[in-house]
């Protein structure tokens, strides 16, 4: 199946190259919303025994969004956190680009209102749309960004969610995995041994309808037909995204390890998109890499969607899993389709007071 994911080879040429100067991940942080929605919930809400839940998903709870906090609350939260983690003020970032699936309106660009919350009055900010691959994009654009505009010292890269808005929490097919929450890195100049290596993205928007949301745009605009028809809720094909999944997993890991010219014995950890603990362990398990080296993170928040990679390689820092100058594999895929890969050299951030931004602790219960 490999040669079906080889497309867009002009863009993916352009990914390869090197960049100058090394850009690398100098702050990371999280948010999650205290209320927790566990699988005991969802299988009431889905009518279906908790033990379906847990088997088919692995996904034992998910924080949710309270009624008054928008995407931009979380954003600007996870960067906040992120900031304090970098030694950096707000004043001090030249870039925030905010992937998310679920913006707070669909104009202005949800990365403009987190700007106004943190006060970034010296920041240009914009919105990227890769669905679950978008903070991989995000971090390419700012890649670029940073190696032609030298004023530009600091980036802030987020991927934020508030997918309880947009799930029908009857439909056992979305409604049991996507969680809300937000994180947030920090990216700099780094030594030219750290850094990302080059990034490699790609799209099939022959496959846009495996994943999406098919009302509220242009094509469908907000109806009371669409309100009845359950549109504006986030609708998949549970079966052709575990078949993308499977697919595309191995091509990933052997073009990031190609484009870095890294042998896979020297990855430290592998932080992958997590679409539930089920299938992102069983697509793992056959690409022969060690069991242990895998972050999974989904069983305690779910899919957070743009936010589960950088979300990911925070929990990799909480369990002091990573050194500087050790290496991660980054694996990147989502609804488009959309997919990318890297290979990152860690420079050594560190999560400020994590028990404060909640990662995978419970807090109180909500009922769906």
């Amino acid at each position: 199946m490999k040669a079906q994911f080889a497309s867009l080879k002009g863009d993916e040429f352009m990914s390869r190259q090197a960049i100058s100067p090394a850009i690398g991940v100098t702050g990371i942080g999280v948010y999650t919303p205290s209320s927790i929605r566990t699988y005991q919930d969802t299988a009431m809400a889905v009518n279906m025994p908790e033990q379906w839940v847990l088997s088919r998903t692995g996904i034992h709870q998910r924080h949710v969004a309270g009624d008054q906090q928008a995407t931009s609350d979380l954003a600007a939260a996870a960067a906040q956190a992120a900031l304090a983690s970098a030694g950096l003020s707000a004043e001090e970032i030249g870039l925030i680009v905010l992937g998310t699936t679920t913006p707070d309106e669909p104009c202005p660009a949800t990365a403009c209102r987190v700007q106004a919350l943190l006060d970034a009055r010296n920041a240009v900010a914009l919105d990227v749309s890769g669905a679950c691959s978008s903070w991989l994009f995000g971090v390419k654009v700012a890649q670029e960004w940073m190696a032609s505009d030298t004023r530009v010292r600091h980036a802030v890269v987020i991927g934020s969610e508030v997918y309880s808005r947009f799930l029908d929490f009857s439909d056992r097919a979305t409604s049991v995995l996507f969680g809300d929450g937000a994180a947030a890195t920090v990216l700099s100049r780094v030594p030219d041994s750290e850094g990302f290596a080059p990034i490699t993205l790609a799209s099939d928007g022959t496959r846009a309808d495996y994943a999406c949301i098919p009302a509220g745009g242009s094509r469908h605009p907000a109806s009371t037909g669409t309100l009845r028809g359950g549109a504006h809720y986030v609708h998949m094909d549970g079966r052709a995204a575990r078949v993308f999944v499977n697919e595309i997993f191995p091509q990933l890991i052997e073009e990031a390890l190609s484009s870095a010219g890294v042998e896979s014995s020297k990855i430290t950890a592998v932080v992958a998109h997590q679409p539930n603990p089920v299938l992102l362990r069983k697509a793992y398990a056959n690409t022969g890499m060690p069991e242990d080296k895998l972050i999974v993170i989904g069983d305690r928040v779910g899919n957070l969607g743009a936010g589960s990679i950088p979300y990911a390689l925070a929990q990799a820092v909480v369990e002091k899993r990573l050194r500087v100058g050790d290496k991660l594999l980054l694996l990147a895929f989502g609804a488009g389709l959309t997919w990318g890969s890297a290979v990152l050299t860690w420079s050594g951030a560190t999560l400020r007071d994590p028990t404060r931004f909640r990662i995978g602790v419970p807090s109180q219960s909500t009922t769906e």
